[in-house]
C-alpha cells in the first residue's frame, strides 16, 4: 500500500509538471506556413469619387478588425475583379485587400471595341495620362478608406489598420506600385511616392528607360518584392524583355528587405488570373509559389512577424519552387 501511494504521488507530480520541462514543443507551436489561408473572407463592392474621377473598388475583408491593408492595382485592360486569387488568399491570412479599378486603362478600353481593334486600344491606353491618373488614384483611395475606417456608420468602420499599408500590382499595376513606393523619375524625383506605404510587391516590374536603373531604384529603402518569369514579355510593350525586368532587382540596394522570384517559363499573364486576347497554359505551381512568398513578405514587413521573416530568409521558399525557378534576396 505504501508503494502504491508513492507511485500515485509520482504520477501526479509528473502530470503537474509544465510541458516545457519535457523539452518538447508546445502543441500550439505550429510551424509557420504562408500557404494556409483558412480564415473567413467577406467581399464588398464599393465606389468612390475624387475630383470627379470614379474609382470602383473591391474589398476583401478578414473576420478580424483592425487588419493590415494591401492595395491591389490591376494591369492594362483589367478591373477590380482581377487578382482574386491573391485577394482571397491574403484576406484569408488576415489582410484587408482593396482592389482598385483605374478608369481609362481598365476593361472599359476594350469593352466596346471590335476584337480586331482591341490590341490597338490597349496600346493607346498605355499612356502617360493613364500612368498619372493611376498614381493619383492610390493616395485618393488611401484618403477615402481612412475616412471610411473612422466613420462609425460605414461597413469598413474599425476594420483597417492603415499604419500597416502595402501596395502591389501586376504589369501596369506594377508600374503604378513602383511609382507610389519610391521610384525616381529624373528631374521629377519621387514625385509620385506616398510615404504612407510601408512595403510593395511588383509582379512583372518594369526597368528604367535608357539603362538608368541605378539612378531610378538605387536609393529605395522600403521593402520590395519583385516577381517575374523567364518568358515575361509583353506584346503591348515589346521593348520590355524578360531580361530587362530583373534589372530592377539588380539596381536595388542590399538592405536586407529586397527579394526576387523568377519563375521558369512563366509568361506575362502567369502572374494574373486572367488571359490577354486568348488562352494560355498555366503551371499550377506558379500561383501557389506567388501566394506563399508574397504572404510571407507581407507578414514580415507589414505585420512585423519574426517567424515570417525567418521563413523568408531561410530554405523554405525554395521548397515551394520547381527546377529552374530562381529565388534571391539581399
Amino acid at each position: 500500500m505504501k508503494i502504491h501511494g508513492k507511485l500515485t504521488a509520482i504520477v501526479a507530480a509528473l502530470i503537474a509538471m509544465p510541458m516545457l520541462s519535457t523539452g518538447l514543443p508546445a502543441k500550439d507551436a505550429a510551424p509557420y506556413n504562408p500557404s494556409l489561408a483558412t480564415g473567413k473572407v467577406e467581399t464588398q463592392l464599393l465606389d468612390m469619387q475624387y475630383k470627379g474621377r470614379k474609382v470602383p473598388l473591391k474589398v476583401y475583408l478578414p473576420a478580424q478588425k483592425n487588419a493590415p491593408v494591401i492595395l491591389l492595382s490591376h494591369g492594362l485592360g483589367g478591373s477590380r475583379e482581377v487578382g482574386a486569387y491573391l485577394g482571397n488568399h491574403w484576406a484569408g491570412q488576415g489582410y484587408a485587400v482593396v482592389a482598385m479599378q483605374h478608369i481609362g486603362s481598365d476593361t472599359s478600353v476594350i469593352k466596346d471595341a471590335p476584337r480586331a481593334q482591341r490590341f490597338r486600344a490597349l496600346k493607346q491606353a498605355a499612356s502617360f495620362k493613364s500612368f498619372t491618373d493611376r498614381t493619383k488614384d492610390v493616395p485618393a483611395v488611401i484618403d477615402q478608406i481612412t475616412q471610411w475606417n473612422a466613420d462609425k456608420g460605414h461597413l469598413l468602420s474599425g476594420r483597417l489598420d492603415l499604419s500597416k499599408l502595402g501596395v502591389g500590382g501586376h504589369s501596369f499595376g506594377a508600374i503604378t506600385s513602383q511609382a507610389v513606393s519610391g521610384q525616381k523619375y529624373g528631374g521629377l524625383g519621387e514625385r509620385f511616392t506616398d510615404k504612407r506605404i510601408k512595403a510593395a510587391l511588383m509582379l512583372s516590374p518594369s526597368s528604367a528607360k535608357g539603362g538608368r536603373d541605378k539612378e531610378t531604384f538605387g536609393h529605395i529603402q522600403l521593402p520590395w518584392m519583385l516577381m517575374t518569369g523567364t518568358k515575361d514579355t509583353s506584346a503591348v510593350k515589346p521593348d520590355m524583355k524578360a531580361e530587362d525586368r530583373v534589372k530592377v532587382y539588380q539596381a536595388l540596394p542590399a538592405t536586407g528587405n529586397k527579394y526576387q522570384l523568377v519563375l521558369k517559363d512563366a509568361q506575362h499573364m502567369a502572374f494574373s488570373d486572367r488571359t490577354m486576347l486568348g488562352t494560355q497554359h498555366r503551371n499550377k505551381n506558379h500561383h501557389k509559389a506567388i501566394k506563399a512568398l508574397s504572404t510571407a513578405f507581407w507578414d514580415a514587413h507589414l505585420k512585423g512577424d519574426a517567424k515570417a521573416k525567418a521563413w523568408l530568409h531561410g530554405k523554405d521558399p525554395k521548397k515551394r519552387l520547381e527546377a529552374g525557378d530562381t529565388w534571391e534576396r539581399k
